[in-house]
């Protein structure tokens, strides 16, 4: 018995150290790094970035080096700071020879982020499917919500938790009919308010077929969407950008990009590789490009691409510059690490040198 406690005593005291020496090690010694704000300039035809220095100091410079006053940076980059522009009187009457206005900025700019903890978190299983086609400006909020189960779709009305079979007849049968093989697999959308038009859900069903779900005046809209043979999704995101040039996002299971537009044609964006599991992806879109940032272990990926027929124009990759003894040498001096937290998920479990 007392030799048994003793090898307990170890496992724990094994534990410990591998536990909390790591923390102590880069609570100590390291020190993170992040990229610089990096955007594409189609003036130029480079990747421009503004940054603080070791004198706290605003530098904005492109990726060639060249420094930029607060102005000429305005300048370069007019889609981002017109705002800026039309308050100086200074926004152009056209951008690389192509007419534009302030309002077309404004209705094509967006902003667009994914993170690994948003995407690996448990789902509730149920989802508010607002009107689409209200005839008022603003979306409201449904008095119910949906679920998907392996025979059909069922609206629970939320103040008495009846089920509203009618609407739930409604929908199941139309999704029935487009042959939609319960229960789903991925479902997405955005259900909020602060938005200027809802399109409802993207979803997939049994059979890994993709399909569109919204609600228009109280009745069902079901569009199934053809994809290319061998796609296989992973990963679905509805878009609800105010230029309305796309309607989703698309992830397949060899980490390949694309864009589903309002026609539902599928076009991949030309990025190499992106893991929603693992990466956090940020777009800054407007009428005639994306900057698309890929943050994963060690590195920043850039990609400019095109807003039209999502090819790739220009990319640009930002590595870590901290070369301390720390992050050198971390994997030798401490092989077995054990953390209970990650960047990846908001889940506490014990992990081993992730």
């Amino acid at each position: 018995m007392y030799k048994f406690s003793k090898l307990i005593y170890a496992l724990l005291l094994v534990v410990l150290i591998v536990w909390l020496l790591p923390w102590f090690y880069e609570f100590a010694l390291f020190k993170p790094e992040s990229s610089p704000f990096t955007l594409y300039s189609r003036v130029i035809d480079d990747f421009v970035f503004t940054e603080v220095n070791a004198e706290n100091q605003l530098i904005r410079k492109d990726s060639k080096g060249n420094e930029y006053t607060a102005k000429e940076f305005d300048n370069i980059l007019p889609l981002f700071y017109a705002r800026q522009l039309v308050a100086d009187a200074r926004f152009p009457d056209s951008i690389t020879g192509v007419p534009v206005s302030p309002q077309e900025v404004q209705i094509h700019n967006f902003v667009f982020r994914s993170t690994p903890s948003e995407i690996n978190k448990p789902s509730k299983g149920l989802y508010f499917l607002l009107e689409a086609m209200s005839g008022r400006v603003d979306l409201s909020m449904p008095s119910d919500v949906f679920r998907i189960t392996s025979s059909g779709i069922e609206f629970v009305e939320m103040e008495n938790n009846a089920i509203d079979k009618e609407k739930s007849k409604l929908f199941t049968d139309l999704m029935l009919k487009k042959d939609f093989v319960f229960p789903a697999k991925l479902i997405e959308g955005n259900p909020s308010t602060r938005k200027d038009y809802d399109e409802g859900y993207l979803l997939t069903d049994q059979e890994n077929k993709l399909y569109h779900l919204k609600m228009l005046q109280g009745k069902p809209y079901l569009r199934v969407i053809n994809l290319p043979e061998g796609l296989k999704l992973t990963k679905l995101f509805v878009t609800e950008f105010r230029g309305k040039r796309t309607l989703g996002l698309l992830v397949d299971e060899q980490h390949k990009l694309y864009a589903l537009t309002p026609d539902y044609s599928i076009k991949q964006v030309e990025v190499p590789s992106f893991d929603p599991n693992k990466e956090v992806i940020t777009l800054f879109g407007n009428l005639f490009h994306w900057t698309v940032q890929i943050t994963g272990e060690g590195a920043d990926r850039f990609y400019a691409i095109d807003a039209k027929d999502y090819t790739l124009i220009r990319e640009y990759i930002y590595k870590a510059k901290n070369d301390s003894f720390a992050d050198k040498y971390r994997n030798v001096l401490m092989p077995i690490r054990l953390t209970f937290t990650s960047g990846y998920d908001k889940f506490v479990k014990p992990r081993i040198n992730e």
